[in-house]
């Protein structure tokens, strides 16, 4: 279900290509449904979890995966109403953000039980956010293949994430219900907060939050999908009708990238606190000066490097957001500020549409070059503040 759900959020970055062409929007219509997805995805992400908790996992999710089910059903409908694109991409967001609740918790908490050997500390997170990842890298990446040579390509395209939700629905539904057992329940050892910060824990983390998480976490969405929304469309014009398979590899090779870094974010995270932030940060910087060089050249290979530099410093930044969470979190914290991370983090799907917006001041290339400055300078204030509380 976590794989659909990447799945379905995805599909449609590869397509945007073939909106423009095919459907003659705007470049400017197009980045904005693109980000119309975070309008939903934030209620989404701040409503499931509550609603899991006292509904129960299994409704929630089993809701959620229905409600991007219709979503990609009106966005098979755009093509003979585009007006439907709309809520298609809004209530992909809806789905999306209440089964990245919802389904992390009910995940977290499978793996907890009794029955479950795999219980070291950091499985759940590690297996919610691998499936998460391999939907986003493959949803774009066939829907793009199916876009380029099935016909009707703007319906058949969405066709695999409808069977891909049917097939996890029956599959899940094996899973037990946990809310039931939760009563009177007491975490066990490998739940317990990490001792390393417990004093920020106990003071509730919201300062250090500001500070330390905060500035990072729009960066973890605004890295990945530069990569494969804007760096395609302005290096296509050498792409001689290869467009859309050339957004579909972009759209895989950018969070393939994030997913190759988890070892090395680990290994950052056990040297120093704030290193796998700092290498996340310089990763994008660098990525985006790659890009405007890309873009500068108008070469589409340089474009796919810019791309999977961009994609590592999307996968260090939001390990740094999760560990730094689930370590200055109390318990009773841990899901809201979770919710406020992944919110923040998915502000960055409006980049693109930024980029879009500034063109018609500057250039695409001095926007990405100041992106890159605005990234450093990110990394200059959690670096201030992290000598601040003498990390």
């Amino acid at each position: 279900m976590m794989t659909a759900s990447g799945w379905s959020a995805n599909q449609f970055s590869a397509l945007l290509g073939a909106y423009r062409g095919d459907l003659g929007l705007t470049t400017a219509t197009t980045t904005a449904l693109f980000a119309v997805y975070v309008l939903g995805l934030i209620p989404g992400l701040l409503l499931g979890g509550p609603l899991a908790d006292r509904r129960g996992r299994r409704p929630v999710v089993y809701t959620a995966l229905a409600t991007a089910a219709v979503a990609t059903c009106l966005l098979m409908a755009g093509p003979a109403a585009a007006w439907l694109l709309w809520p298609g991409r809004f209530l992909t967001g809806l789905g999306a953000g209440a089964l990245l609740t919802a389904g992390s918790v009910w995940i977290k908490e499978l793996s907890s039980a009794p029955h479950d050997p795999s219980t070291a500390p950091g499985t759940a997170a590690r297996r919610s956010g691998l499936f998460l990842s391999a939907g986003f890298a493959s949803g774009g990446l066939a829907a793009a293949l199916i876009a380029q040579w099935a016909p009707y390509p703007m319906i058949t395209a969405y066709v695999p994430h409808l069977v891909l939700s049917a097939v996890a629905a029956a599959a899940a539904g094996r899973a037990p219900e946990t809310v039931r057992t939760r009563s009177g329940h007491r975490p066990a050892a490998h739940e317990a907060r990490p001792t390393t910060h417990d004093h920020v824990s106990r003071g509730g983390g919201g300062a250090s939050f500001r500070r330390l998480i905060a500035p990072v976490a729009p960066w973890v969405f605004a890295a990945p999908t530069i990569a494969f929304v804007t760096l395609p469309g302005l290096v296509g014009a050498r792409l001689d009708g290869w467009q859309t398979v050339y957004a579909g590899v972009a759209t895989a090779v950018t969070p393939g990238a994030g997913l190759l870094v988890a070892p090395l974010a680990r290994r950052l995270a056990a040297r120093h606190r704030l290193a796998t932030a700092v290498t996340g940060l310089a990763a994008v910087a660098l990525g985006l000066l790659v890009g405007a060089l890309a873009v500068m050249a108008v070469q589409p290979a340089l474009a796919l490097g810019a791309a999977v530099v961009l994609g590592a410093g999307y996968g260090l930044c939001v390990a740094y957001g999760l560990t730094e969470v689930a370590a200055l979190a109390p318990p009773h914290r841990l899901a809201r500020l979770t919710a406020r991370f992944w919110t923040l983090a998915y502000l960055g799907f409006f980049a693109p549409y930024g980029v879009t917006l500034l063109s018609a001041l500057w250039s695409p290339q001095a926007i990405l070059a100041a992106a890159a400055l605005l990234a450093v300078l990110t990394l200059g204030a959690v670096a201030r503040a992290a000598r601040r509380e003498r990390l």
